[in-house]
């Protein structure tokens, strides 16, 4: 019975597709203002200027075809096209489920009131039927989060999941207490990355500097982790991560989620979240009271050797080679084997004398200021993005915290996400706090996007609202 219903209103339903198919080609930018027989509005889980968003890129995607079809540029329109051909193809579904609803919804208003017989077993039915086309809307709602926000910035995944990283370690408050402390931390991240992150493959470590005192703490240190150029795992994986599932073909949970994100990502991407100041509150070894101390990193993308020299010309580079200092043997004092290099326009420095060889002392010293020459265009690029992030590397004092290390309680807590666990050694040794920390860090900065995007639709509509008064 309800099959021959449904029939008898296809026609009608065909009809009303189209329709709003065509209001969506033809959607301007005062779409948000009128009454949409999309469907969106039935994703309550997405906000609406989130709905508005897509609403947009469907109706982009539309035009984009009608530029192709009346001949466009293919290369430019193509890619842009597939860009948009998910979000356009999982409102398509929406639209349908909605129409199908209304049809439904019709044909219970009309079966309560015809008075029949069998009415109760229609109504029944229908509301069963409704309840089905009802659990379809929330898998589409998530997979239009993932593709409108995905967990990775598509601005940045491409560098998150196949870039190689150099870290900056420097001791800042605290003494010697300090450069101990600075020595544990570079000797877990030395863990960690020799187990690949969680991608499963072990990644070189460079020493690229490295500055120790007479306890065997370590008042600064730049180290190179390279993934061999095999980036994450998977890749360029921040679109297998969005499309995850668990084994059992149901939503994955957290755990499966956080460990499918750790295993895309490439060294920059593992440990990009280590940027900041770690504060540790103990009680040293040749005291007895709690002193606090504080530990600065900064994590840099590295840039392939073989890019280099187009980052850097050497018209903006001055080279100082010089005999190199302290205890080493004679070559100490007697080779001018030291090297520093400063990129002119930034005043950014680095001095090299690790190796006995100067050409290995000027390759490091070259990686060592193209990663950080890159890390300050990119905050600068940011800034114009109007994304800008404050300094990651921070001076050292204890106010400007992203971690604190609490050992007499036996926890770590990130102030940034919120989250603490116990047992500061046991997640220490081995490094693993990156992969505890990172997963919620990345799913904050997800949520940031969110509210970035949302306030900029309200000021797109706030300026719209305005302009017709």
């Amino acid at each position: 019975m309800l099959q021959q219903r449904m029939h008898q209103l296809a026609v009608i339903d065909d009809h009303r597709v189209s329709l709003s198919t065509t209001a969506a080609s033809n959607i301007d930018d005062d779409f948000s203002e009128e009454v949409m027989d999309d469907g969106l509005d039935q994703l309550t889980d997405l906000s609406p200027a989130t709905q508005n968003r897509i609403r947009s890129m469907k109706a982009r995607h539309d035009e984009v075809l009608r530029l192709l079809h009346d001949g466009g540029d293919p290369t430019s329109l193509g890619k842009e096209l597939s860009s948009l051909s998910e979000m356009s193809s999982l409102c398509e579904k929406v639209s349908e489920i909605h129409a199908e609803r209304i049809s439904l919804l019709e044909l219970l208003e009309e079966t309560k009131t015809s008075g029949d017989e069998d009415s109760q077993e229609l109504i029944d039915e229908i509301n069963g039927e409704l309840e089905q086309l009802t659990a379809q809307l929330q898998p589409l709602s998530q997979k239009m989060y993932k593709s409108l926000i995905p967990v990775l910035n598509p601005d940045d995944a491409d560098e998150l999941t196949s870039s190689d990283a150099v870290i900056d370690i420097r001791a800042g408050t605290g003494g010697d207490e300090a450069c101990l402390f600075a020595g544990e931390i570079m000797a877990g991240y030395e863990s960690i990355a020799k187990a690949g992150g969680d991608g499963g493959k072990s990644w070189d470590i460079e020493i690229l500097s490295i500055s120790k005192t007479d306890l065997g703490g370590v008042k600064e240190a730049s180290l190179a982790i390279s993934s061999r150029g095999g980036g994450g795992s998977g890749g360029y994986g921040y679109e297998s991560f969005d499309n995850v599932s668990s084994d059992d073909g149901d939503t994955p949970s957290e755990e499966e989620m956080a460990e499918k994100l750790l295993q895309q990502l490439g060294p920059y991407g593992f440990f990009q979240y280590e940027s900041g100041v770690h504060r540790v509150q103990r009680v040293p070894v040749n005291d007895n009271k709690l002193q606090t101390s504080a530990v600065s990193v900064a994590v840099l993308p590295s840039i392939p050797e073989n890019q280099v020299a187009d980052a850097l010309p050497s018209t903006e580079l001055k080279i100082d080679t010089m005999r190199a200092s302290g205890a080493g043997g004679q070559h100490v004092n007697t080779t001018e084997s030291a090297v520093r290099i400063t990129h002119i326009p930034t005043g950014i420095m680095a001095y090299m004398q690790e190796e006995r060889s100067q050409h290995k002392n000027r390759a490091k010293a070259m990686k060592l200021v193209a990663a950080r020459v890159h890390s300050l265009r990119r905050q600068q690029a940011a800034k114009e993005r109007s994304d800008a992030r404050s300094s990651l590397m921070g001076g050292g004092d204890r106010s400007e915290r992203v971690r604190t290390y609490n050992f007499p309680q036996d926890r770590i807590t990130d102030h940034r996400c919120k989250v603490s666990v116990q047992g500061v050694q046991s997640w220490m040794s081995n490094g693993s706090m990156v992969r505890k920390f990172a997963p919620h860090l990345y799913q904050m900065e997800r949520e940031e996007r969110t509210a970035a995007l949302e306030e900029l639709e309200d000021e797109r509509n706030e300026k719209k609202r305005r302009k017709k008064k």
